[in-house]
């Protein structure tokens, strides 16, 4: 233990040793103001609010110069907007960013180094590369997104809606919706991940009675803890100029489909939580709810809570809520058995409480593991150069609270039951990088049934044709009836009709999927042997097969209400879901943003059921 720790110094040492490199905890975490509509106001009318786009200046560190961003409110993150379940608001999203604005972001692209190096895209500054252009010369261009919110098609933030300088984005939120953490962020068509990197993410509450009743910490002991990583620019002589920069790999320089370059998500060697790179707070002694939620373009962070020897600390840490609310009871963040780590894709929330308790006069750590590292030690070959998320400060006074964490924390979650519930199914395809007709990047196939007979006339293997072999031994054949997002609406679903949709991801990074609207329920992951899929042919050239060997089971926090799944290779992922309480169009995409942008991405209409029996051939792909 004492050379493990010896070691672990060491290594922190020699990463915090260069000369102009950012010290730990040294800001204060800061808290984004709130925003209450409805505050000191009765009834059930509606309330009518602005909220600006603004360019801002934000200190992401001490050691920093301003940094040149865009918020909500004029602020990074944007206010915190808190209702309560039923009150219906109405927001203009007004862009108030000036024609000819410099735009915030500085864009490069580098290429991929030898395996086992760490990637160029951990370290700041260009490395020689020269920025884009026409990224420099984007006007501010924005439409928001309320992620998670029940509400109609025209509220919803649709991407080609986006709106210019002077311009308003008047959106409705009925709000009736059990208690939970939304968010709000950019939803722009084609640059979605510039424009939420440039500052423009928020965080929404909604109350209940049924939350009140659990007596959870409040006030000044909830907090938001919005998390982006975040990778600066350098001068000319290396110093960290605190300008943004998105800095890409490059995986293939050029595509011989599109002639493009071929390039990996964005992720950042810093980690920001609410517009400061590693903050600290002072704590009491007590319990704490915070209200987490991974605003990063495409980093999946593996959290750990650690003591000052980068120990862990299970027992202390518990989720109590996900994507859509109160989970059914609360879960230790201990339930892998091995180390309690928390895995927070992009775009997922947490609820979690930390009890501070018999922790008094200690410093606590939130860190990100990396895959060949202790928890708390810079693995950068890894893409983790720097694991510090934040630091905990712990009074040295005990406090004397009666909150105690009730065992059950949802009354009225009700789960589903497969064969209760009358539902329609849908298989959407995660291709793998390289597949034959998607320019070097995953794609996102609706995939079609076909009759024995129809399955009988096709030779395989043939583009967009998927075999699949169940559990049940059947083989199955699919046809692909879209793969991009400009392809024909593929799927119409009657309000209030329950839907069943499976994720497959044939090989490739891990995707984290979100459906536009309405909650899910995960019913399952299934192991699959995907070796069967072609790329070169853009199909299957022998089943993809159920794979009994491997049990995947749910998670304990997957058993709740949820919009974001994560996907990851090798799983079919089948999720359960009511499309009710709004009409419209929707769309549902991967919440990497990259790959948002580059096609991964598709939309569906929700429509009156009596409206549905007049449908003239959209809703295809589905059966009952």
């Amino acid at each position: 233990m004492e050379e493990l720790t010896r070691r672990i110094g060491e290594k922190i040492a020699e990463w915090s040793a260069g000369e102009h490199e950012l010290q730990p905890f040294v800001d204060e975490l800061t808290v984004p103001p709130v925003l209450r509509p409805y505050a000191g106001e009765q009834g059930d009318v509606r309330r009518e609010t602005e909220i600006a786009l603004r360019p801002t200046w934000a200190r992401l560190h001490r050691r920093l110069p301003p940094t040149l961003m865009w918020g909500y409110g004029g602020t990074v993150p944007g206010p915190t907007i808190e209702v309560r379940r039923g009150q219906r608001i109405r927001i203009a999203w007004t862009n108030r960013i000036p024609k000819g604005s410099e735009y915030p972001v500085t864009v490069v692209e580098v290429p991929a180094r030898p395996a086992g190096e760490p990637p160029a895209s951990t370290e700041p500054g260009r490395g020689g590369a020269e920025p884009h252009k026409d990224v420099a010369a984007l006007p501010a261009w924005a439409v928001t997104h309320l992620h998670g919110a029940q509400t109609g098609g025209g509220n919803d933030g649709w991407a080609d809606n986006a709106v210019g300088f002077g311009d308003a984005q008047l959106s409705e939120y009925p709000n009736d919706h059990q208690a939970v953490q939304w968010w709000y962020h950019d939803h722009a068509m084609n640059i979605t991940r510039w424009n939420v990197f440039a500052g423009l993410v928020g965080t929404y509450l909604v109350r209940d009675d049924e939350e009140d009743a659990l007596g959870l910490p409040s006030g000044d002991r909830e907090l938001p803890l919005i998390l982006v990583d975040r990778n600066l620019d350098t001068d000319e002589v290396g110093r960290l100029n605190g300008r943004l920069l998105h800095k890409t790999v490059i995986v293939d320089p050029e595509n011989a489909e599109t002639k493009k370059p071929v390039t990996l998500p964005f992720t950042g060697p810093y980690t920001t939580v609410n517009g400061r790179i590693w903050p600290y707070q002072d704590v009491a002694a007590d319990w704490y709810r915070y209200r987490l939620v991974n605003a990063s373009n495409a980093r999946v962070y593996n959290l750990v809570l650690v003591d000052e020897d980068n120990e862990p600390l299970p027992g202390v840490l518990h989720q109590i809520g996900s994507d859509g609310g109160l989970l059914p009871h609360p879960v230790p963040v201990d339930f892998d058995g091995e180390l309690p780590t928390l895995t927070v894709a992009p775009a997922e929330r947490m609820d979690l409480l930390i009890d501070f308790r018999g922790l008094a006069g200690r410093r606590v750590r939130l860190v990100n593991k990396g895959r060949a590292q202790p928890a708390g030690v810079p693995d950068a070959a890894n893409d983790v150069r720097y694991p510090q998320v934040m630091e905990f400060r712990v009074s040295e006074e005990e406090c004397s609270g009666d909150f105690e964490l009730p065992e059950v924390l949802s009354g009225s979650f009700r789960k589903y039951e497969h064969a209760d519930v009358e539902h329609n199914h849908r298989l959407i395809v995660l291709t793998t990088p390289g597949t034959v007709g998607g320019g070097g990047h995953p794609e996102i196939w609706e995939m079609a049934e076909l009759t024995e007979g129809e399955a009988a006339g096709v030779r395989l293997p043939a583009d967009g044709v998927i075999q699949l072999k169940g559990s049940d031994g059947k083989v199955k054949t699919y046809r692909r009836t879209a793969r991009t997002f400009n392809d024909g609406l593929g799927f119409t679903i009657a309000e209030g009709a329950y839907e069943q949709w499976s994720f497959l991801n044939l090989g490739g990074p891990r995707h984290p999927m979100h459906i536009h609207l309405t909650d899910f329920q995960l019913m399952g992951r299934d192991a699959y042997k995907v070796e069967g899929f072609d790329l070169g042919a853009g199909g299957t050239r022998t089943p993809v097969e159920f794979d009994p060997g491997r049990k995947i089971p749910l998670a304990p926090n997957e058993r709740g209400w949820k919009d974001v799944f994560l996907v990851p290779p090798g799983q079919l992922l089948r999720v359960i879901g009511r499309f009710d309480g709004a009409y419209g169009r929707f769309m549902y995409h991967c919440h990497l943003l990259e790959h948002e942008d580059m096609g991964m991405m598709r939309p569906f209409v929700v429509m009156p059921p009596e409206a549905v029996k007049f449908d003239h051939g959209a809703g295809h792909g589905g059966h009952h």
